[in-house]
């Protein structure tokens, strides 16, 4: 079972699931996951490979599905389900195949589709951190700034360290070895027909508007929105608009 982290506590609303992207941990959403607690239980799991959660030697989109779906039926469902970057991946597989466990779907900045893009470089930043010479996260920090061009990410990569036992929580040797399955998107030949809302960083060119007609044929019943001046990491750069369009979103007649 994967690791959570429950806020609040069950209502007469669905509880929300929060999936996080590579990289990252349920941690990274607490902040959003407590101020969006204050209507609905909101669970926010570590994936496989990744955090508390167990490392697993297999990184494919149908286990990380698999693996949602036990914590689901765990609580009761459906849920709503929010996933970002992968965990959106991640998410709208869980919907394809298990429609009855999803109430409603919030995918953040990702679209189904492959991408070209690699996300190595950061596997081999975060190998490259001399961890004998880490005795607190800024350490780290400041060695990931020195090779990390992007402002945002040492400090969300050090959140998946472990200061004090000298090691990622993150599996780096899964994740590189099944990076290619990681940027790509299964083929499925099914529907999710309930309410999904893709919501992207207007800044970012991770959902395109030429991929839309694929988008709506995997998912008809879609919306699309997107928060201005915010890029892929949309939660972290602008938290407050974030929340505010996912609170909107779920609580639609």
């Amino acid at each position: 079972m994967l690791n959570q982290i429950v806020h609040g506590d069950p209502t007469n609303q669905p509880a929300l699931l929060i999936v996080h992207g590579l990289y990252g941990s349920g941690r990274n959403w607490g902040v959003i996951a407590k101020r969006l607690s204050d209507e609905r239980q909101v669970i926010a799991v570590d994936q496989r490979n990744h955090g508390y959660s167990p490392w697993i030697d297999d990184h494919s989109y149908a286990g990380m599905a698999a693996d949602l779906a036990e914590v689901i039926r765990a609580h009761g469902a459906p849920m709503d389900v929010l996933g970002h970057s992968m965990g959106g991946k991640a998410a709208m597989v869980l919907a394809l195949e298990h429609p009855d466990l999803v109430n409603r779907l919030i995918v953040a900045d990702i679209a189904p589709v492959t991408y070209t893009h690699s996300q190595i470089q950061y596997v081999e930043a975060m190998r490259a951190v001399d961890l004998a010479r880490v005795d607190k996260r800024s350490d780290a920090e400041a060695q990931l700034r020195a090779i990390v061009e992007d402002p945002i990410l040492p400090t969300f990569f050090t959140q998946s360290l472990d200061v004090a036992g000298k090691r990622w929580r993150l599996n780096l040797d899964v994740l590189a070895r099944d990076m290619d399955q990681i940027l790509s998107f299964p083929e499925i030949d099914r529907q999710y027909f309930g309410d999904t809302l893709f919501l992207s960083g207007a800044l970012s060119d991770y959902v395109k508007r030429e991929d839309r007609n694929l988008t709506k044929s995997l998912f008809p019943n879609s919306h699309f929105a997107k928060i201005p001046e915010a890029g892929h990491w949309l939660h972290a750069e602008k938290p407050r608009e974030f929340e505010a369009a996912v609170r909107s979103y779920l609580n639609r007649g």
